[in-house]
């Protein structure tokens, strides 16, 4: 673990001539946050002066977002917009393009600013150690997810190629899978999706989508929100399965206690219902299907020639606590495809201690510790990469809170920045080579995507809110002012 390299004052930073540097890494909620509130913290009000540089790998900001919410949720609009407010504010700098641990060391951060906040959140898929899983046709919801949202550094290709696909897990990004596999691609174009993810979705076989819970309908992990979206999916029916409806003590007292959990469960219960009064056809006659299953554990993927051909599950039970046990009970389905969703995992920070069984940075309360467990001065993380990959919005604030606290408390121990006037970060960035975005570049990058959607809603056939720009170089061209070639 790298200590700091600046030397102490007798006397904090924190006024007009010289504030309190800091550098947040990861433009996401969590960063965004975590800069929002130290700039709205009871110490600013009282007098501190603080200077926040936001990094991010990425040429435009909102981390998981723009690339980890499904183009058609109906919150991600509210949720850009909060970040938009802050960032427009002026009293943030961004600094987009930059990768942490490539272009800026530690050591360099260090030598810029007094204290470094970590919120790289989390963007790969948690492991499912089951056979099979490394079979041709096996994929993570976490790469799918990055592809339909433009993310600049995977493939603009995706195999669509399977009428029947499996979805493990039962959280709100296993739905978000499901919902855009069986989605019909007219229907994203009044998204930001792009060119190439909505040419992939049109060509795409797909007949049923099948998702698969460990559990019960009342201890699923998705939102009422996200569920209800399913509803809304065009020529899409909803299926369930009765013998899945089991419900334990553990279950009918979350239904009691939780209002959120009530409501999954009567929405559900009352699809049931509904099917079940046309038992001789539960469904519409639609093209595509959206199988609801639960009390499934995945036992292994069946496969030929190296291809995914099926899956294999135990059925399970209800125990009484609301966890389950095997029955003993195999069911295999066919599938060509199956998408892991249960849950994502955190990426080890260069230079910096890290839990590589949890998947976050090592800390104490948003303090990260070094390898003798103690504080590394000046260093701090938030969000997934300090607490995990688990949590809405709500917490992600929550946890800023806590680890700005921590930060401020510590202030007078600090050990400072040597080059901390705010022209220096960016002169050793040019120094290097570094094509690095602001927000000002950001701001022509979003007018020339919603530029993009009204050329694309010039025939009057649909009306395109914007289209996503995926290629990095060309992120990067239109934040800099730089003319498109070819």
């Amino acid at each position: 673990m790298s200590t700091a390299v600046s030397s102490h004052t007798s006397v904090a930073p924190g006024t007009q001539d010289r504030p309190l540097r800091i550098a947040v890494i990861g433009s996401g909620p969590a960063g965004v946050y975590a800069a929002d509130m130290l700039t709205k913290s009871e110490q600013v009000r009282d007098g501190l002066v603080v200077s926040i540089d936001l990094f991010d790998r990425y040429p435009a900001p909102y981390g998981l977002i723009r690339y980890g919410v499904a183009p058609d949720h109906p919150r991600i609009k509210g949720i850009i917009n909060a970040l938009y407010k802050v960032l427009d504010r002026g009293d943030i700098r961004f600094f987009g393009n930059v990768d942490y641990g490539t272009d800026l060391s530690l050591e360099d951060l260090q030598k810029h600013y007094d204290a470094v906040i970590f919120a790289t959140g989390a963007i790969k898929d948690a492991d499912l150690n089951i056979p099979g899983i490394e079979l041709d046709g096996s994929y993570g919801g976490a790469d799918f997810v990055s592809w339909y949202d433009g993310h600049p550094d995977v493939s603009r290709e995706w195999p669509l190629t399977a009428k029947e696909i499996a979805v493990i897990g039962n959280g709100n990004v296993a739905l978000d899978v499901a919902r855009v596999l069986s989605k019909h691609a007219d229907d994203m174009l009044v998204t930001e999706i792009p060119d190439n993810v909505y040419a992939g979705l049109k060509a795409s076989p797909v007949t049923d989508v099948h998702i698969f819970g460990r559990r019960g309908p009342a201890q699923v992990k998705f939102t009422p929100m996200e569920l209800r979206e399913l509803s809304h999916s065009k020529d899409v029916d909803i299926v369930l399965y009765e013998e899945d409806f089991d419900f334990d003590e553990a279950s009918d007292a979350a239904v009691k206690s939780n209002n959120q959990i009530k409501t999954m469960v009567n929405t559900l219960t009352n699809w049931l219902v509904e099917q079940e009064d046309d038992a001789a056809d539960p469904t519409t006659g639609a093209s595509r299907r959206l199988h609801l299953h639960f009390l499934h554990n995945p036992v292994e993927i069946t496969g030929e020639d190296g291809k995914v051909t099926g899956i294999k599950f135990e059925r399970t039970e209800l125990d009484g606590t609301g966890n389950v046990r095997g029955t003993g009970e195999f069911i295999d389905y066919p599938v060509q495809a199956v998408y892991r969703s249960v849950g994502y995992f955190g990426s080890a920070v260069p230079d910096v201690e890290f839990d590589h069984q949890r998947g976050v940075v090592t800390n104490d309360g948003g303090r990260v510790l070094g390898a003798d467990g103690t504080h590394v001065p000046g260093i701090y993380a938030t969000g997934w990469i300090k607490r995990g990959p688990v949590g809405l919005i709500g917490h992600t604030k929550g946890d800023a809170l806590e680890t700005i606290t921590h930060l401020l408390a510590d202030r007078e121990g600090l050990p400072l920045a040597t080059e901390a006037a705010p022209e220096s970060v960016v002169e050793l960035l040019e120094s290097r080579g570094v094509e690095f975005t602001t927000w000002e570049g950001w701001l022509e990058l979003d007018a020339h995507e919603k530029a993009l959607g009204a050329a694309a809603s010039a025939d009057g056939t649909v009306q395109r809110e914007r289209v996503k720009v995926v290629p990095r170089d060309e992120m990067v061209s239109v934040s800099r002012g730089a003319s498109i070639v070819g």
